[in-house]
């Protein structure tokens, strides 16, 4: 049944609380920020119709509290809730708390959370549906001893991976049982500070795979996809360049994977945005399924470039009741794009957090380019979250002049004051290993490595 938003919550910070607030304020919504005393100064609030601070600086006091948030919701008097992603985007309990408070969450519906968003319970839900799914533990192993066993039977290396878990976070690799023993409680407690959850579960480590992303977006009775991002240009599982569509498949595979992330989620009866991530083996032409986002990505952007379809507007229209107004037949990509995020670290000290102020910002422009981006100049980025700056996203007609386009941005585009990641991307769009599109998700790390 449709109900109207007019007054938005935005429960997130940084560059996706400005995404949310213009999509609502297209749509004719007032948005409020939520935010902490951290973020005062943000972008987001500038842009905000109103604004209200709901906790000190670190996230388990304001942004992951959800009584804080609710309290804020009703101050204001809020109709509906964006959770962004990351922080509450994906916690069940809090999806189902804005809706006893008979407040829309602009999101999956909770139950569907509870089982695509527990890493563990989705892989679980992809085997039932059909969906082929990397060999992995049992859902979460609640001691060493069970974890032993289980990565007995899948075979080292193992990934031990949140449940909970998203943004690379939570995430470690262990090559015999000496490894697994001492990486297993670090991750556990990566878990339980990221996410509020210190389960975790086994996964076969695939070598030399890519990590491929299937965006879908529903309406809890039909679904339609908006094809691939090839994501695996990663460091410590921290996406660093993205690109839309996949440059490893097949037209045949394509379509396979964008099947298999619909019927999955027609199986959970989806809502809103989501994202299905797999593991390709070009050499076996095969995927596999490792997750579900259950919320916006952060490299949403270059699946709008290629396709034309605005997902927060869209995610917003279906959190209010509208039906699903695109068909599959409809959706199309066209061109190719590409996102650089432009973090505040140094890659020369081992990409060391920068915080500070930023005494200069000089944009880029042109056709084709696009920014998101939580930056103004004299604004002090605060070190209590994550690094992310900017999401630089160009598009052109093909592959090489998106590259072409992305080089000329990176070159244009200036950061004074701080520490980035700029010239490190404006490396790696050199490197022939980019140009080629010969890559999978060990390759940046061997190719930071190897930089002078």
């Amino acid at each position: 049944m449709a109900r109207p938003i007019q007054k938005l919550l935005v429960a997130n910070r940084g560059e996706i609380a400005v995404r949310i607030i213009r999509a609502a304020h297209e749509l004719g919504m007032q948005a409020i920020a939520a935010h902490s005393s951290a973020d005062r100064d943000s972008l987001a609030v500038r842009l905000a119709d109103d604004a209200v601070e709901i906790g000190p600086p670190h996230a388990s006091k304001s942004y992951l509290d959800p009584e804080a948030v609710l309290r804020a919701a009703r101050h204001t008097e809020a109709d509906a809730v964006h959770p962004g992603y990351g922080f509450l985007s994906e916690n069940a309990d809090f999806a189902a708390g804005v809706e006893r408070a008979g407040l829309v969450f602009v999101g999956p519906a909770p139950e569907t959370i509870r089982i695509m968003g527990n890493k563990a319970e989705a892989r679980e839900t992809a085997r039932r549906a059909g969906v082929p799914v990397v060999p992995g533990s049992d859902g979460p192993v609640p001691d060493l001893d069970a974890a032993r066993a289980a990565a007995a039977r899948i075979g080292y290396p193992v990934l031990v991976k949140a449940s909970a878990g998203g943004g690379g976070r939570g995430i470690r690799v262990a090559r015999d049982q000496a490894e697994l023993d001492r990486e297993l409680p670090v991750a556990q407690a990566e878990a339980r500070a990221a996410f509020g959850d210190p389960g975790v579960y086994l996964e076969r480590f695939v070598t030399r795979a890519r990590h491929v992303e299937v965006q879908v977006l529903g309406d809890g009775e039909r679904v339609v996809h908006l094809y691939e991002r090839e994501c695996s240009l990663q460091r410590r599982r921290q996406k660093i360049l993205e690109e839309a569509p996949s440059p490893a498949l097949t037209p045949a595979v394509r379509e396979k994977l964008c099947a298999s992330a619909v019927q999955l989620a027609r199986a959970v009866r989806y809502r809103g945005a989501g994202t299905l991530e797999y593991l390709y083996d070009a050499d076996r032409g095969d995927f596999l399924f490792i997750e579900m986002n259950t919320r916006i990505q952060v490299e949403h952007p270059i699946t709008e470039m290629v396709t034309g379809v605005d997902l927060v507007r869209a995610m917003l229209r279906t959190a209010a009741g509208e039906p699903l107004a695109l068909r599959q037949e409809d959706i199309a990509v066209r061109g190719v794009a590409m996102e650089c995020r432009i973090n505040a670290e140094d890659a020369s000290r081992g990409f060391l957090p920068s915080p500070g102020t930023i005494s200069e910002l000089l944009l880029p422009g042109g056709p084709g380019v696009r920014i998101d981006s939580l930056a103004y100049a004299g604004y002090k980025i605060p070190p209590f979250y994550d690094s992310l700056v900017a999401k630089l996203v160009a598009w052109a007609e093909d592959r090489p002049a998106a590259l072409a386009r992305m080089g000329r941005a990176l070159r244009e585009m200036r950061i004074e004051g701080i520490a980035t990641t700029l010239g490190l991307h404006r490396d790696l769009l050199r490197s022939r290993e980019l140009v080629t599109a010969e890559y999978d998700t060990t390759t940046l790390e061997r190719w930071v490595a190897s930089r002078p």
